[in-house]
């Protein structure tokens, strides 16, 4: 039965990450093709999209890593650490269109924020000369990357500094004169920064290769490489599909390169750190802006939230409004359900396949799965590539099943970050006990190892369904437009929609994950009522 199990767990991993990687190779044989690269120098959007690229994506991880060791090392373990702490499950479960869409609500000039400062300026009309969103330099667009990765890089360091070492060494340090901030960035950063690595990278990847942010929040003329690439292989055109083609693989090559500057800058750093100069130095002006610190990396999130609730309700909101000056639920009567109900079998569907297959990889699969992360940590447009080739290949394009599978790769990898940590730290002695009283390894993982995983298989479950939710590049590219999910909806509303049926699909969006972590928590405690001891 175990060499059943092994050849589930193996086949399930080669159809969802395997197969697309046959469908690289059409797009590397173009790679070989000199009139390609010839083509994609010659067209003049190429550099300006290369340019606003590496600033957006280098520039939001840069931001993102140093705002969250901030967070760390300034309120670590403090009550305001645990506010954050409480506040960051609802900040990663916002899907980036969602909050992208927020910010556009809250940054534009026709916005929140104008309508707030409008009196001073007796502005009756929205600034025709402000361009706070689709900036041409896409500063909107690195801001929105940079708020919303420096909490996933927050999530990532929080199970770091909760090591003990790590954490004597502070107190060291502090009894020593230095203060928190010098003793995080000092001698806490140094030591974590190469265990953030590989998060780095994926911050980075999708920095490269965002496309629904970047449509909503980005400039037009020219796009990112990610949205013009996403063009050109929407265009029936030969030439531009072969432009579209070389530029996957020009976003693999910007990820390499990047990392290979990257780990130039940490030897860099290293040689630096090795000659500590021991000054002790005075923070009071970190100390006093401290306090206003977390609000301003919260406060947008919140703000957003509650401007596409305000937004789905408004019935008339005129500039410069501060406020609707009439609410109701017209636009929501309205709404199609649709989208909503595609979007909720889809991730629904992902996570029942993902999640068995998941439990049976690490039970019965190979330990070492580096490889299955593998869509987190390079550039989704040459893999959802991949995946489009080989579904042209099978004649599936625009199909339901194409579309769920293509969900598959990001939903598998995240369920497997979210349960492994987990499943190692479990004492062996269960599964051995339960096996010296007969039971096979299938039997003591259904009736013991896994009830007493409930609550992390809950937790990577609502992970999965909202991983799931927030796909738009796959949907789009693989559903070839026939698949209508709340995200893909919610994008296509963004260039020039009615902004409360847009807000609609933007709270939808937001909702679905919260809901799936809701209802995952309510089960895991319900069970752990009902069987005491086990959670």
């Amino acid at each position: 039965m175990d060499r059943g199990l092994s050849f589930i767990a193996w086949l399930g991993v080669l159809l969802i990450l395997g197969l697309p990687l046959l469908g690289l190779i059409p797009i590397f044989m173009v790679g070989l093709q000199a009139k390609a690269w010839q083509l994609l120098w010659s067209d003049p959007q190429f550099l300006p999209a290369l340019k606003l690229t590496l600033f957006s994506a280098g520039i939001s991880t840069l931001w993102s890593l140093i705002l969250a060791c901030a967070l760390v090392f300034l309120f670590y373990p403090s009550k305001t650490w645990q506010r954050l702490q409480q506040q960051l499950p609802i900040f990663l479960a916002i899907p980036h269109a969602a909050f992208a869409i927020g910010l556009v609500f809250l940054l534009a000039p026709s916005g929140w924020l104008v309508r707030l400062v409008s009196p001073l300026f007796a502005w009756t009309a929205p600034p025709t000369w402000l361009t706070t969103t689709q900036d041409p330099y896409a500063l909107s667009l690195s801001l929105a990357l940079t708020l919303k990765e420096t909490w996933f890089l927050l999530w990532v360091m929080t199970g770091l500094i909760s090591q003990e070492w790590l954490v004597k060494q502070s107190l060291i340090a502090k009894s020593l004169g230095y203060s928190a901030w010098q003793a995080g960035w000092q001698i806490l950063f140094p030591q974590v920064l190469k265990s953030l690595a590989w998060p780095l990278l994926a911050v980075f990847a999708y920095g490269l290769s965002v496309v629904d942010m970047a449509l909503i929040l980005g400039p037009s003329t020219p796009p990112s490489l990610a949205v013009l690439a996403w063009q050109w292989f929407a265009d029936p055109d030969p030439i531009q599909q072969l432009k579209a083609q070389v530029l996957a693989l020009v976003l693999v090559g910007l990820l390499v390169l990047g990392a290979g500057g990257a780990y130039l800058a940490y030897k860099f750093l290293t040689a630096l750190w090795s000659k500590p100069s021991g000054r002790r130095q005075r923070t009071s002006v970190i100390r006093f802006l401290s306090p206003w610190f977390s609000y301003l990396l919260t406060l947008p999130f919140w703000l957003s939230l509650g401007l596409l609730l305000l937004w789905s309700l408004a019935d008339s909101w005129f500039f410069p409004q501060i406020v609707p000056s009439r609410l109701g639920f017209a636009t929501w009567q309205q709404a199609e359900l649709e989208p909503l109900l595609m979007t909720l079998w889809i991730a629904t569907c992902s996570v029942l396949i993902s999640l068995p297959l998941a439990l049976l990889w690490l039970e019965w699969g190979k330990q070492r799965q580096a490889y299955l992360y593998l869509p987190l940590i390079i550039p989704a447009l040459p893999f959802t590539a991949a995946q489009y080739q080989l579904a042209l290949l099978l004649k599936l394009e625009g199909s339901l099943s194409a579309v769920i599978w293509s969900h598959l790769a990001w939903v598998l990898p995240y369920i497997l970050l979210v349960l492994t940590g987990a499943y190692q730290r479990l004492d062996t002695r269960y599964l051995l006990t339960a096996k010296t009283l007969g039971y096979n390894t299938w039997q003591a993982c259904l009736y013991i190892k896994w009830p007493l995983l409930l609550r992390p298989i809950m937790a990577a479950a609502a992970v999965g369904f909202a991983v799931s939710v927030a796909q738009y590049l796959p949907t789009a590219f693989i559903g070839g437009g026939r698949i209508e999910t709340v995200t893909t909806e919610a994008v296509s509303l963004s260039s020039g929609g009615n902004r409360a049926t847009l807000a609609v699909q933007a709270v939808l969006q937001a909702l679905l994950p919260l809901f799936a972590f809701m209802t995952a928590t309510s089960l895991s405690r319900w069970y752990a009522r009902q069987h005491p001891g086990l959670n």
